[in-house]
């Protein structure tokens, strides 16, 4: 048995027997920094007392496990690297940045910068052509439905997300829920769906979790804080906007420590140390909607 519900995930994806054309690319240097950036957007350097995250991903996981899930559907290398390469401009904690930048609802404020990270990545480039494929052919993953799709509409990033989410934070997938799901997946007019209402339900069950914690007041209160701490840092020249991509959440957080400005160090100390019984009922904006509807058969059923 695997040690961790995330590498048992990969087992079941088949990362054991992946494609062999992909190992070249997860060697790529704009993907690999990718493991310096948290999958919860710096949350695991939050207090333990609100988040108790049962295990440390990251973004280059959430990248590895959609493009396998997405070989798994398509086996088509692409989409596949559209997949790989979807996150590659997430900065150090993530969609906190979107928070600072006040991108809310869509939390896409960082996107811009996919295409000039991906062209200026020379390794990438050389294994690209090497496979035939236009760099333009994975810069915009959201042409290939299977990776990215519409809501309520499942896709690769999307389940990735909800069973990844499960895994750590919500904690309510457990082994035999990754087989179930996995194992459940079938395609129908170029999006995933499920053979089975009852893994459908699952897949629903723990979505409506996830939202319930990121529509919550501690959530949207800790993504704040480390917005507000981040842009003071940056105002203040302590860490710089470029840094975010440049530096592993590690350095910018030590950074941040050694600032010597009390109102950043205040409000570390209060990130790391916070209960929930203190943080303060806050009006929550309009954040991003994660409604799912799914198809079970062919048969899209509502959540």
């Amino acid at each position: 048995m695997a040690k961790t519900l995330l590498e048992y995930y990969l087992k079941i994806l088949n990362y054991d027997n992946r494609p062999e054309f992909l190992n070249k690319y997860l060697k790529t240097p704009c993907l690999e920094r990718l493991k310096k950036v948290g999958y919860f957007c710096g949350m695991d350097y939050a207090s333990k007392k609100v988040y108790n995250f049962k295990e440390h991903i990251t973004r280059y996981d959430h990248s590895l496990t959609v493009a396998l899930l997405t070989w798994k559907c398509t086996k088509n290398k692409t989409d596949t690297l559209a997949g790989l390469f979807h996150d590659i401009a997430t900065p150090c904690f993530s969609h906190v940045i979107d928070y600072m930048n006040k991108d809310y609802a869509k939390q896409e404020s960082t996107e811009e910068y996919t295409e000039k990270i991906l062209k200026n990545d020379k390794y990438l480039n050389e294994c690209l052509k090497k496979d035939k494929i236009k760099i333009e052919d994975i810069i915009n993953y959201k042409q290939y439905s299977i990776v990215d799709n519409d809501r309520p509409k499942v896709c690769a990033d999307r389940l990735d997300g909800v069973i990844l989410t499960g895994i750590s934070w919500t904690k309510n997938i457990d082994y035999n829920d990754i087989d179930n799901i996995v194992e459940n997946i079938e395609i129908y007019n170029d999006e995933i769906g499920f053979k089975s209402k009852e893994v459908a339900k699952k897949v629903l069950n723990v979505s409506d979790s996830i939202d319930k914690y990121c529509h919550s007041s501690e959530d949207n209160y800790m993504m704040q804080l480390l917005a507000d701490i981040t842009k003071n840092g940056i105002k203040n020249k302590y860490i710089s906007y470029d840094e975010l991509y440049n530096l592993s959440e590690d350095e910018l957080i030590s950074k941040l420590k050694n600032s010597k400005n009390s109102e950043i160090i205040n409000k570390l100390n209060k990130f790391v140390n916070i209960s929930i019984e203190e943080i303060p009922e806050t009006e929550i904006p309009e954040i991003k909607a994660r409604d799912l509807n799914p198809l079970v058969k062919g048969i899209r059923i509502k959540g």
